[in-house]
């Protein structure tokens, strides 16, 4: 009976604890994406969203290609002059005054505010020895764990892979490219290792049915596992290149394979779960909070902060890489994240380097409508058709992507394109993407780099022919005659910043 009562104090206390903490701690909310995106109309005021265009030339509502219906707002934000009317002439002025402004432009209407209570990452690895090609190489998989402690219904594991070539004589600069993460081609056993696990492997199915004795005894040769091959001809580039993980390692680089899954999902449902909704406790955003493209910026931080401590790796040059909508984050990483050396970015379209102001293929309202998960809550607002405040459209952004560009300014900028012929279709706005170049190229210049080779405006300005890189400054431009992909410009993105480090061939 003593017992007994000595436990109750502890069950209550126990209950007390338990109820307190679900009381200051909810459940994560379960929305919908529609749902999520109504929550999100509510809280700013609108009632109804402009639908996007059809990306179906044949639809009623198809995107705008024609060229003299593209530019409505002609006029794009000046990255060169301040908010209060005041022209930028000095670098100085740049990294005290106009940078800080374009940032917290960008943050509050455009892409969201990483938050300042975001929990510390801690990173674990496994490391195997393996062959990429014809090149030897050291395997990192990496998990970096997300510190849940303050609302542990929500756990967030940072997925990447760090592989390096196992015969550099020193640390290696670095491409971070998003995309699923996971060893290249784990080492196999070979060998007397091989014979070994084979023998074991028996031993142990013949212990549990004996009846097998008689099948390995007819069929000696057979063996449960068996080597690949110990080379496979790797799927080519659409240049008929090896693909970019083998151009990295045979150039004495190392990459990284970061999976924005396992940051923030993407779409609208997962914004109470993730990075995103670990911070938020498992509640819906707020206007001005962060959403999909900034949290995958804020994963390859992360990411750099663990090379930082990898002695294998050049930590002074490291890049990101991305294509599409991570095409977008890679330029997103790159004009937040200063200690980024380069970037490669891949056909990002609208949210990325083409201009948002342009009515040329994916348009605002694209963003707003399917993929207003990727932006702020805020940036819905440029895509109402009937609110509280009236109706947006994209003339009255603050900001435009040109700045987005001149905010990676002086660090490697390589801006790439395919073609619509291939696949890169039209939808992306090539031209906008151009423009925005042309422009930001001001900014490279004022802070001592080397811009595009170009002397007139973004108005006038002309893209150079397909295959025509111009690749001789801080800041590049290449179309390609491929598709979809970034692949055909990696072999010109490796040259150029090779020699923009003073690497000599590898």
């Amino acid at each position: 009976m003593r017992l007994v009562l000595k436990s109750i104090p502890v069950l209550l206390m126990l209950v007390s604890t338990t109820a307190a903490f679900s009381q200051s701690s909810p459940a994560p909310v379960t929305f919908t994406s529609d749902q999520d995106q109504k929550n999100m109309m509510d809280q700013l005021g609108i009632k109804a969203l402009r639908p996007g265009p059809s990306g179906n030339e044949k639809a009623p509502n198809h995107a705008n290609y024609d060229e003299s219906k593209a530019n409505p707002y002609p006029n794009i934000p000046d990255p060169l002059t301040m908010n209060n009317g005041d022209k930028v002439t000095t670098a100085q002025q740049w990294w005290d005054k106009r940078r800080p402004e374009i940032v917290e432009l960008y943050s509050k209407y455009v892409y969201g505010r990483v938050p300042n209570n975001v929990p510390k990452v801690t990173w674990s690895a496994t490391v195997d020895h393996e062959m990429i090609g014809f090149t030897p190489v050291i395997a990192k998989d990496l998990i970096g764990t997300v510190d849940s402690s303050a609302y542990p219904d929500i756990s967030v594991k940072i997925h990447a892979t760090l592989v390096v070539p196992a015969n550099a004589k020193g640390p290696v600069p670095t491409l971070i490219m998003f995309g699923p993460a996971g060893f290249p081609k784990p080492n196999e056993p070979r060998g007397e290792a091989m014979t070994e696990l084979n023998a074991a492997m028996k031993t142990v199915l013949i212990q549990q049915d004996p009846r097998l004795q008689k099948v390995f005894d007819e069929h000696p040769a057979w063996m449960p596992f068996s080597n690949s091959p110990f080379f496979t001809p790797p799927q080519l580039n659409e240049d008929g290149g090896p693909p970019n993980p083998w151009q990295l390692v045979a150039a004495g680089w190392g990459f990284v394979l970061l999976d924005p899954a396992s940051v923030q999902a993407d779409n609208g449902a997962g914004l109470t779960r993730g990075i995103i909704g670990l911070v938020n406790k498992g509640q819906p955003r707020k206007p001005e909070d962060w959403g999909a493209l900034r949290a995958w910026a804020w994963g390859a931080g992360r990411t750099l902060d663990y090379l930082e401590t990898d002695p294998s790796v050049d930590a002074k040059h490291v890049g990101i890489d991305g294509v599409s909508r991570y095409g977008k984050a890679a330029l997103i990483t790159m004009a937040f994240d200063q200690r980024f050396y380069m970037v490669l970015v891949g056909s990002s379209g609208k949210g990325g380097a083409t201009l948002l102001r342009r009515n040329y293929g994916e348009a605002v309202e694209s963003l707003t409508g399917g993929e207003y998960h990727w932006m702020a809550g805020n940036f819905m607002k440029y895509g109402a058709s009937d609110a509280s405040f009236g109706t947006g459209n994209p003339g009255q952004l603050p900001v435009d992507s040109n700045e987005l560009i001149a905010l990676c300014a002086p660090r490697l900028t390589f801006i790439s394109y395919g073609i619509p012929e291939k696949g890169d279709a039209h939808w992306l706005d090539h031209e906008g993407s151009f423009m925005a170049t042309v422009d930001a190229s001001r900014v490279f210049g004022l802070l001592g780099a080397k811009g595009l080779p170009v002397t007139e405006d973004y108005h006038t300005a002309k893209m150079p022919p397909v295959n025509t890189g111009w690749l001789d400054g801080q800041l590049s431009w290449r179309q390609h005659d491929g598709g979809h992909t970034d692949a055909p410009n990696m072999k010109w993105f490796i040259q150029w910043a090779d020699k923009a480090m003073g690497r000599g061939a590898q």
